[in-house]
């Protein structure tokens, strides 16, 4: 359990924030950048959350979703190091991704094939999961440019927010009446 007596510390009034690992960095640093996209993402579903809450399957899928992005924040924000010990640190799992994609494939299951490109709208809860979708999307840029860069990312978070970001794709059209009130996009429609 976390305890936060104090909200504001002042020791990033300078523009500097601490990694979990106690490394000192730029609040513009890029793996901070990449957590901060995450933590973006999870907003989003939050705002999904207050279309979703009649919706016992979607809604208990993206509180689960909530709470493994503050366990995929925790592990961008703790480099990995090469003596460190398996189960030391907390850090997203290949189950967590096969969890993904099997969710996937549940929603898709019940959505008509797609013939069109969907725009983002529709219902609330669609829009708010298609901005969650593109939030993640940057998230996972981040994370790419991270390891070009050198910087240790491990490959399931790299899966994660790749699977992540599809799931949130289905469940916009989920909660699009299941397909039902989803926006096409008309190509060359406004020439």
């Amino acid at each position: 359990m976390v305890t936060l007596n104090r909200i504001y510390t002042r020791a990033g009034d300078a523009g500097s924030t601490r990694l979990a690992s106690g490394a000192t960095v730029s609040k513009s640093d890029p793996r901070v950048e990449t957590y901060g996209a995450v933590d973006e993402t999870n907003a989003c579903l939050g705002l999904a959350r207050t279309h979703t809450a009649g919706s016992g399957e979607l809604d208990a899928i993206l509180a689960r979703l909530q709470n493994e992005l503050f366990d995929l924040g925790a592990d961008l924000a703790t480099p990995a190091r090469a003596d460190e010990a398996d189960g030391s640190k907390l850090r997203i799992l290949d189950s967590q991704v096969a969890r993904l994609e099997a969710e996937i494939d549940a929603l898709n299951a019940e959505l008509p094939p797609l013939a069109s490109f969907v725009l983002p709208g529709g219902t609330g809860a669609a829009a708010a999961l298609h901005l969650a979708r593109t939030v993640c999307r940057r998230a996972e840029r981040e994370a790419v440019r991270l390891v070009e860069a050198g910087e240790p990312v491990s490959g399931p978070a790299l899966r994660y927010l790749n699977r992540l970001s599809d799931l949130l794709f289905v469940a916009a059209r989920y909660a699009n009446d299941k397909g039902a009130a989803e926006v096409f996009w008309s190509s060359g429609a406004t020439r």
